[in-house]
């Protein structure tokens, strides 16, 4: 991991500014207050935040970006975090089943018992910590490592919305169909996104998610 903040371009129309150090709740607060403060800039269209990262789009073409990824490096210098003062929402979830078609793979891999494993999951307060990969999609901070499981070596062409999954150290709800390359274990019928609510996604950085147990299916 490097120990400076790097800029990089990004096609022609964005910057890839990367935290240093590894991806923990202090360095996302940093991040989304990073994010807050560029967005008002006048060069800046976009200014999205990532898992360590933030995407600077640019308002206008620019023939010299070395300007805007200057002032992002001085900008993280000096930013203050901003609090994890969000709503917090509770998903209800079923584990295991038709809808946790994997969760024998994390069986096998950490030697817990389905029980076992749902329970852990849904022992923390996760952290939103991005919204990205697909509209609504959350990546969370703050699983338990017991229950850290690899990916999938062959993704799944489609998992529904909805699926809670696991990927390595990470854990997530799926907003939409689509393909996965994580453990799906469970899941719950709350919408992430809809066009007709502002804002269409239901979870933002800052905001938190409780996974609550209705039920462990073999």
């Amino acid at each position: 991991m490097s120990e400076e903040p790097t800029v990089s371009l990004l096609g022609t129309t964005a910057l890839l500014f990367e935290a240093p150090g590894g991806t923990t709740l202090a360095t996302q607060r940093r991040i989304w207050a990073l994010a807050r403060e560029a967005a008002g800039w006048p060069d800046v269209g976009e200014a999205v935040p990532g898992m360590n990262n933030l995407m600077v789009t640019f308002a206008r073409p620019q023939r010299d970006w070395t300007p805007v990824a200057a002032r992002l490096l001085a900008a993280w210098a000096g930013v203050e975090p901003l609090p994890l003062d969000g709503r917090c929402v509770e998903l209800p979830v079923v584990y295991g089943g038709e809808g946790g078609p994997h969760m024998a793979d994390v069986v096998a891999h950490t030697g817990l018992s389905p029980d076992e494993v749902a329970e852990i999951h849904a022992a923390p307060t996760y952290p939103v910590f991005a919204v990205g990969s697909h509209p609504g999609y959350c990546y969370l901070g703050g699983m338990d490592p017991r229950i850290a499981t690899p990916r999938r070596r062959t993704p799944v062409l489609r998992i529904p919305g909805g699926a809670v999954s696991i990927g390595g150290s990470q854990t997530g709800v799926s907003a939409s169909p689509g393909p996965s390359g994580w453990n799906t274990i469970g899941s719950t019928d709350m919408v992430f996104f809809d066009v007709d609510r502002t804002p269409p996604t239901l979870l933002q950085p800052g905001d938190s998610v409780r996974f609550r147990i209705l039920r462990v299916l073999r």
